[in-house]
């Protein structure tokens, strides 16, 4: 293992890295007012929102591949760079068509951050301390999409090419400090992290890819249609709603530390997970609930907070039980199944909201976490402290 301060630098490139990539590939949420301004209905901006989804699922497993093979410096930094300069291109672009063509390249280039920063904490971190160390590198996610709350609806008031330009500006400056400050962990030759037979020959990744995926309809429904809904319901403005947003999303990152604290604790992932799918259950209840009314701004918050909270824990379990060698490809096929879903969920959602109302379409959602829960696979002894050497976490007694 590595108790110099060195992980803690690698842990924060991978971060930053990370905040850059999201705020682009799941913050474009923040741009529909602007494009439907431009005469887009909202199932299409919603199409548009989701296009960097799409391409994810391309190259996800590919980038992970790449990363077990060559290291993830390389492929972070290769990653962000190419995105970059796409969304670069992407600003001189009008036609919807041809926007979505580069929001969708680009998502494919950016993948590589899903696929390779995770592998960086399975090698630098200890068992005892990856789901601190991963929940950290999760509230990247929330971190960018509070970027993107904050400066988009202004950045995109005269149209979107300004916003588009600062997504850009953030993935290529990534990529030269990922490049430069990045290093890559040792292999370790020990234990299940270094095991090199398929993880998948048991049903409990299968499970939690699974379980992660049905997850992802409640966070992306509350991701793409929270602004709208402050918009359309409260009449806020666009500025108004992403500031109230984007505090939501400070909120969802706490939630991922406080959950990866947690998981240390009680030396298990599962559980964890579990009870906050539950939790989800009941915010969307109440959510769909008081949807017409002012109380349900407080509860939007409360839904953008729990909704991101259990993804941490799905990817430390995923990479604890997947070992080194096979991290990258497991956390490809993970963001893969959450990003197929992901992708399907904005359109789909919007048409919904479009035929029946607000409240009527987060009622639908509920199903989604509870299926989850059902099938979240957990270790049959609660309690036990996970252990401090790596590759035996408590997930592989699942």
């Amino acid at each position: 293992m590595h108790p110099s301060p060195r992980r803690w630098l690698v842990l924060a490139i991978g971060m930053i890295a990370m905040t850059s990539g999201c705020a682009f590939q799941f913050g474009l949420a923040y741009l529909i007012p602007a494009l439907r301004a431009d005469g887009l209905s909202l199932a299409t901006a919603g199409l548009l929102a989701a296009a960097p989804t799409a391409g994810l699922l391309t190259t996800l497993i590919a980038w992970g591949a790449a990363a077990d093979r060559w290291g993830e410096r390389l492929v972070l930094s290769a990653g962000l760079a190419a995105s970059g300069a796409i969304l670069l291109v992407a600003t001189r672009v009008q036609d919807p068509v041809r926007l979505g063509v580069c929001f969708l390249l680009a998502g494919a280039a950016g993948a590589a951050v899903h696929a390779s920063s995770g592998r960086l904490i399975m090698g630098w971190f200890r068992a005892g301390e990856r789901g601190l160390a991963m929940g950290l590198r999760q509230t990247a996610q929330p971190a960018g999409v509070a970027v993107a709350a904050v400066a988009l609806p202004a950045l995109s008031a005269s149209g979107p090419a300004p916003a588009i330009g600062l997504l850009a500006a953030l993935s290529l400056a990534s990529s030269v400090l990922v490049a430069v400050l990045i290093r890559d962990p040792a292999r370790t030759t020990t234990g299940d992290n270094a095991r090199t037979d398929s993880p998948y020959r048991t049903p409990v990744l299968w499970r939690v890819h699974a379980a992660s995926a049905l997850l992802i309809v409640p966070q992306f429904t509350v991701a793409m249609f929270a602004l709208v809904f402050l918009v359309d319901q409260h009449h806020f403005t666009a500025t108004a709603a992403g500031r109230v947003l984007a505090a939501g999303q400070v909120g969802g990152a706490v939630a991922r530390l406080a959950a990866g604290w947690w998981s240390d604790r009680t030396g298990s992932r599962l559980r964890p997970m579990r009870t906050v799918a539950l939790a989800i259950v009941a915010v969307v209840a109440l959510l769909a609930a008081t949807a017409p009314t002012g109380i349900s701004v407080a509860v939007l918050l409360a839904a953008a907070v729990l909704t991101v909270s259990p993804n941490g824990l799905a990817f430390t379990a995923v990479a604890e039980y997947a070992g080194q060698a096979w991290a990258g490809r497991a956390l490809g096929i993970q963001n893969t199944a959450q990003n197929v879903v992901g992708t399907a969920t904005p359109p789909t959602i919007g048409a919904v909201i479009g035929a029946i109302g607000y409240g009527p379409a987060f009622a639908t959602i509920l199903i989604f976490p509870l299926l989850a829960a059902a099938i979240i696979p957990v270790e049959p002894r609660p309690g036990r402290r996970q252990p401090e050497s790596p590759g035996t976490p408590a997930v592989s007694r699942a």
